[in-house]
């Protein structure tokens, strides 16, 4: 192997392994959960009483709040959402690279999460905690619209971060996205269609989607042309 090539191998390496590492730690989080779910122990434990305690404290207020934002990152506003933003962003960027990952990452996200839905066949809380009895009739488990919001904010918080790489801008949008999630997370709680491990799970997921997303941003970043010093491994569009 020359010089060049053995570069360009430690060159992949160093480039590839934070999202390696983000996609080991999502999926082992994940396992985790379900294994917990499936055998009822671990966190699980805490899923009734949570419910519980959150459909005890509920007010008008709160309530429409919750409802707003469970309706906002359901399955009907959010790909739209995604949508437009994304042609907006090519049509006045001309660019296709993350704008299509933002994208594509909103379809596997949405694809793993209905397929698990199906395998798992978990079962929502009871009609009684609902907020609207019968709203929700697929599968529990893992929380659709946690896992939607959570791998948008993280994905585009990344692609945004990775161009500019100021440390300021990695806490808001990391601040951003802890707050969007956790919004979305205890709305889809509150209102008593998901349990706290369903929730979790979505979460784990994401981050694994996410570090599909940066093994795939820094793929195509990398330079066959000519050496480039570390910190220059940022992706070009």
């Amino acid at each position: 192997m020359s010089r060049w090539d053995a570069w360009r191998s430690r060159t992949a390496v160093r480039a590839l392994l934070p999202g390696a590492l983000l996609v080991a730690l999502g999926f082992a989080v994940f396992v985790v959960l379900l294994d917990g779910v499936r055998e009822r122990d671990d966190l699980s434990s805490f899923d009734q009483p949570v419910l519980d305690w959150l459909v005890g404290h509920r007010g008008p207020t709160m309530r429409a709040v919750f409802a707003a934002i469970t309706l906002v990152s359901g399955p009907r506003i959010l790909p739209a959402l995604v949508l437009v933003t994304c042609a907006v962003w090519v049509a006045a960027r001309r660019e296709w690279w993350r704008p299509g990952i933002v994208a594509g990452a909103m379809v596997a996200s949405t694809l793993l999460s209905l397929a698990i839905k199906d395998v798992v066949g978990r079962p929502r809380p009871p009609l009684a905690t609902m907020d609207i009895p019968g709203a929700e009739t697929t599968a529990s488990f893992p929380s659709g619209h946690t896992m939607g919001t959570a791998t948008l904010l993280l994905v585009v918080g990344y692609l945004a971060w990775s161009r500019d790489a100021d440390r300021r801008k990695l806490f808001v949008g990391g601040g951003v996205a802890v707050i969007g999630t956790l919004a979305v997370g205890l709305s889809r709680l509150y209102l008593g269609y998901h349990f706290l491990t369903d929730v979790l799970a979505a979460v784990a997921l994401a981050v694994a989607v996410l570090g599909c997303v940066v093994v795939a941003d820094r793929l195509h970043g990398l330079d066959s042309g000519r050496p480039q010093q570390d910190s220059n491994l940022q992706p070009t569009d």
